[in-house]
């Protein structure tokens, strides 16, 4: 038999075996997984990336979800009340809000999307190339930046936007052509998508140049060079995982201004072209009858007005967890 004095000692000999095995478990985490923890740990983040998935979710399932077609009137029930048959009410036409709103949702989310894409597309390459190249090509490349700069960028869209509203319809060859079965592909909304990201790419090529100029003095950057791999691998395989940090940051910031610019240009007629749904065009239709019918005007505004406040909170909420000089 055993005694007491044995069986003690072999417990705490077990406990100590499992304090250290949890030890070696517990291994430092990485910094993806403190940023992710960090990024849980913000409120205000995680409810605004829901209301984003949200909105995607209800953007993707719209024609399966709207009660109605966005563009069916019903001339008998125009300005209706929120009701059981309507849940949001009727605009001017007679055409359902909700159903509406919903695919003035898949609008937003294209272009904050799209855009978002074409702007990564441009100008990660421009400054990522400016910044480990250096010297005259540097110079040179930063000086175009600098003169795209200088124009009214709102005016040039303006112009540019109308330009493809007009021409797009009637284009018989070469590249409109190309742009014209696009826009028909993208539902009247290639125009928006060029015009906003012809200046959307300027600021990031700035944040990628500053990083990368920062990141080819590193010591990794010196060995890989040291060991004769190509300046192309060097750039794209060790500099760029470097500095994602503050491009997907920039980009979470950038999203909810394309969204606005897209509300802003349809509401003055510039962007998504009747019948199609947007909420700019929404809110631009409701104005004449904020008094006597608000529903029409106030249920795209505080949609957007939400969605734009999510995307900035999730913004915010990435750019401290995914900057260590924060914490």
């Amino acid at each position: 038999m055993v005694s007491p004095a044995v069986q003690t000692r072999e417990a705490t000999d077990l406990r100590q075996v499992r304090a250290g095995s949890a030890g070696w478990t517990n291994r430092p985490r990485s910094l993806s997984r403190d940023a992710f923890h960090r990024l849980v740990r913000n409120k205000a983040a995680v409810a605004g990336l829901l209301i984003i998935v949200l909105v995607v979710l209800l953007a993707i399932l719209a024609p399966v979800i709207a009660p109605y077609p966005p563009d069916k009137q019903d001339l008998f029930k125009t300005y209706a009340s929120p009701s059981r048959e309507h849940l949001l009410g009727t605009d001017q036409l007679g055409r359902d809000v909700l159903s509406r709103l919903l695919y003035g949702a898949r609008v937003s989310m294209s272009v904050a999307l799209v855009t978002s894409t074409l702007v990564i597309l441009i100008g990660v390459p421009f400054g990522l190339i400016a910044g480990y190249t250096g010297g005259k090509t540097d110079f040179a490349m930063m000086r175009m930046v600098d003169a795209l700069f200088a124009f009214p960028d709102l005016l040039f869209i303006i112009i540019l936007t109308t330009y493809l509203n007009a021409a797009l319809p009637k284009a018989d060859g070469g590249i409109l052509l190309v742009l014209s079965h696009l826009n028909d592909f993208a539902g009247g909304l290639i125009g928006v998508f060029i015009a906003l990201a012809l200046f959307g790419w300027l600021g990031l090529s700035r944040l990628v140049r500053g990083a990368v100029l920062a990141a080819r003095e590193r010591d990794y950057v010196t060995a890989a060079q040291a060991v004769g791999v190509r300046d192309r691998r060097i750039m794209f395989f060790h500099v760029l995982p470097n500095v994602l940090a503050p491009i997907i940051i920039l980009v979470a910031i950038l999203m909810p201004t394309f969204i606005i610019a897209e509300a802003g240009l349809s509401f003055i007629g510039l962007g998504v072209q009747p019948p199609n749904a947007s909420w700019g065009i929404m809110i631009s239709e409701g104005i004449p009858a904020i008094r006597a019918h608000p529903h029409v005007i106030l249920v795209p505004g505080l949609t957007l007005s939400i969605t734009l406040l999510a995307f900035n909170f999730f913004g915010d909420g990435l750019r401290d967890a995914l900057d260590p000089f924060m914490h």
